[in-house]
């Protein structure tokens, strides 16, 4: 079927340069990229559900969480460099 079609000229450098790297007619690039938006419209990819991994927490060893006032001094604590 023979139909006009006007296209944006960044999507027709797209399909330029995919006819180019594949070599082969820009119909069969558009043809093809039709039909993969097509069935990605139809039957959309499912996300896969994020899950966060929790890992041991707590203070590290040697640090006693009691002392605050010990945790925030700078005279050569666990705190300092």
């Amino acid at each position: 079927m023979r139909t006009t079609l006007a296209i944006d000229d960044s999507t027709y450098q797209r399909l330029q340069a995919e006819m180019h790297r594949r070599g082969t007619s820009f119909r069969q690039v558009v043809n093809e990229c039709l039909r993969l938006g097509l069935d990605a419209l139809r039957h959309p990819r499912r996300q896969t559900r994020f899950v966060v991994q929790p890992s041991p927490g707590g203070p590290r060893p040697g640090i006693n969480i009691d002392k605050i006032a010990e945790l925030l001094d700078d005279d050569g604590g666990p705190w300092s460099r």
